[in-house]
């Protein structure tokens, strides 16, 4: 991936019928999700005199969102109305005037960038269907147009071209909705131009690399749905050539260009060809070869790199994810500036959220485990580092939650790694009831020392929260992460158990007292608990989870297709018989008999990647048995609740419900 401005959303929005168009039938069985009565009932449970109330939680900041104008000019946020309706307003930094550029209506804004100095960009869905649409509006909200009015096309990334502010690089899936296609797109009038076809179904391009002048310098195509092959051209070539072949099992991709290299062979590359561990390599493209290994890290797979486009693109730091998030300063002029943050904020965390082009003037974001996010502006002429905004500052950082990384050995050998939240009034040495919280994916994704919205609720009510990096998950090497293959419902599931009895060996869990909550994956990781160790938890909560692998496969989005194969070979192959055996033993749905502690479903109506079918199927065999699930749908979210009202209403309910079985 380049340096360019990519942004691959996933987020919720509402659904509704235009005047004098007939509204489509609701998703699912509309016979089975729970009387409002019944979550207003459940949130009852949560008794107790306490500090944070959920919406103290799940409601969203005041303002969010901020970032500079490429010229410094103007600083854009978000800022939260009384409807919870989220507007984009505009602040011209010399006069102070504020303007309202996006206004946020029925269908959420899921994210904003700057087009260019006078120019919004922002995305919107339907309903939660990610089929992105692009939105222009000048900073002061006039000109506000749909740049794609195209029905169900996702565009899924967007590349600011600084030497043509008339114009982005989009991606999008407007000619097949199963493959992705770069435009270059006029952002004053719309006008659109293929840069590529991807006309090869079969063996598509599944990623491009977009230079900083919005030329496309490499592509990685998918040959039978599991090798990928990474391509490349100089500037100014027409023909492309071959760099590397790979499987799905290894890592070799773009970070950035070197723009220091005259001849633009030069790049900077994540790769794990010849380690464990990914590492960043400066990489000759023309010959093959690697020129110089710049950083690794001996625990934790390497993670990116910046560069200052002002100081000739000279390396700042280099950045990784250990048991926290971590930069590395490389160039002298960083390491000043670096230090100088650090002496600031201390133990947090620290991102650059936002740059001027001159980079006289940076926007960043501070965070930690206690800390959702601040702002901080500093102005490098003057050296002067200030404080601008606390997002929350209704959660007191000194009386949330700690977050600390431990790690453990499975039952069979191998090291895994995961975070134990512990409320922050807790009795020392007196177990707790606990929620085991695994993260979604499962692949590649992992859980991150930072502030957790649900795990600080948790804790609020006195439960100890286990978040486990299960194998398979990212950013511990490709040992770790292949170790994962063909493990869902198995050895995935004994390392969250494992972890359960390491937390119980520990003194932080109670056991009998014991919960599982998560989503998409985590959903499935909750179910697959109840179904293989059901005297191990008290209950479960299900959000968004698949349930059965068998219809999970079949109901892909059409862009998930050309993945089908790799998902195969990872998760299990539907076409073989062996694996149909075990597909059959972890799909919850399938084992319904096993269920027995009490589960509390919830799902969005317009999920495109876990189907509600996933969830009606779980709630109508559990019923027909003759258990009470509460089941939760709502009808204008997709894969994950971002409506804050639904939050806080799943929220309430659900911390009704684990206190009436685990307390």
């Amino acid at each position: 991936m380049s340096s360019a401005m990519q942004i691959i959303i996933s987020t919720l929005v509402t659904a509704g019928a235009s005047l004098g168009v007939q509204a489509q039938p609701k998703p699912g069985d509309t016979t089975l999700p729970s009387p409002e009565a019944v979550f207003e009932q459940m949130g009852h449970y949560d008794k107790g005199s306490f500090r944070y109330q959920v919406s103290d939680f799940f409601a969203k900041p005041k303002q969010s969102g901020f970032s500079l104008s490429p010229d410094g000019k103007y600083l854009s946020y978000r800022e939260k109305d009384a409807n919870a309706k989220r507007h984009v307003y505009v602040k011209e930094l010399a006069t102070g005037e504020v303007t309202r550029a996006i206004t946020e209506g029925e269908q959420l804004v899921s994210t904003y960038v700057w087009g260019y100095n006078n120019r919004l960009l922002y995305l919107q869905d339907k309903g939660g269907d990610e089929n992105y649409e692009l939105f222009v509006a000048d900073v002061d909200g006039s000109h506000q147009q749909s740049l794609t009015p195209f029905k169900n096309i996702k565009v899924e990334g967007i590349y600011r071209i600084v030497s043509d502010p008339d114009h982005v690089v989009v991606t999008m899936n407007k000619e097949d909705p199963e493959i992705f296609e770069p435009f270059k797109l006029n952002i004053v009038n719309g006008q659109l131009e293929k840069l590529m076809e991807n006309k090869d179904k079969e063996n598509p391009i599944m990623g491009y690399d977009i230079d900083k002048d919005g030329f496309v310098r490499g592509y990685s195509r998918q040959l039978n749905g599991t090798t990928n092959v990474q391509m490349y051209r100089a500037p100014g070539e027409t023909d492309f050539r071959e760099v590397a072949r790979t499987d799905w099992r290894n890592d070799f991709s773009i970070l950035d260009f070197d723009y220091t290299d005259p001849k633009g062979h030069r790049a900077y590359v994540l790769s794990n060809l010849e380690t464990d561990k990914s590492v960043i390599q400066l990489y000759d493209l023309s010959v093959r070869k690697v020129i110089k290994t710049l950083f690794g890290h001996p625990v934790f797979d390497a993670g990116g790199i910046g560069t200052s486009r002002a100081r000739n693109y000279e390396i700042d730091y280099y950045s990784y994810d250990g048991d926290k998030a971590e930069l590395v300063p490389v160039s002298a002029y960083f390491k000043r500036l670096y230090a100088r943050f650090k002496k600031e904020i201390g133990d947090r965390s620290v991102s650059i959220s936002a740059a001027t082009l001159k980079e006289d003037k940076y926007l960043l974001f501070v965070s930690s485990d206690r800390l959702y996010g601040a702002y901080y502006t500093y102005d490098v002429a003057s050296g002067k580092l200030e404080k601008m905004l606390d997002l929350m500052p209704n959660l007191k950082e000194p009386e949330m939650s700690a977050s600390r990384p431990f790690s453990f050995t499975a039952r069979d050998g191998l090291t895994v790694h995961g975070y134990i939240t512990l409320p922050a009034n807790a009795p020392k040495g007196q177990p707790l009831p606990m929620i085991v919280y695994p993260h979604g994916g499962p692949y590649g994704v992992r859980d991150s020392w930072g502030f957790d919205f649900a795990a600080q609720l948790f804790a609020s009510r006195g439960y100890a929260v286990l978040q486990v990096n299960y194998r398979g998950s990212g950013g511990y090497g490709k040992q770790f992460f292949l170790a994962g293959s063909k493990q869902i419902g198995r050895n995935m599931l004994n390392d969250l158990e494992d972890g359960v009895q390491y937390a119980i060996k520990k003194g932080w869990a109670q056991p009998g007292k014991i919960g599982i909550h998560g989503g998409s994956y985590g959903g499935l990781a909750t179910l697959g608990s109840l179904v293989k160790t059901p005297d191990l938890y008290a209950c479960g909560v299900d959000y968004v989870g698949v349930s059965n692998l068998f219809t999970f496969f079949k109901a892909f989005p059409p862009y998930w297709k050309p993945f089908l194969k790799q998902v195969y070979e990872q998760w299990y192959d539907a076409e073989s018989a062996a694996d149909q055996e075990i597909m059959k033993a972890v799909s919850p749905a399938l084992n319904i008999d096993k269920i027995t502690k009490p589960l509390f479903i919830v799902q969005g109506a317009n999920d495109p990647r876990v189907n509600i079918q996933e969830s009606d199927q779980m709630v109508r065999q559990l019923r027909a048995k003759g258990l009470d699930v509460p089941y939760m749908v709502r009808y204008n979210e997709g894969h994950g609740f971002h409506h804050e009202d639904n939050s806080i209403t799943f929220y309430k309910a659900m911390m009704g419900f684990f206190a009436q079985h685990l307390k």
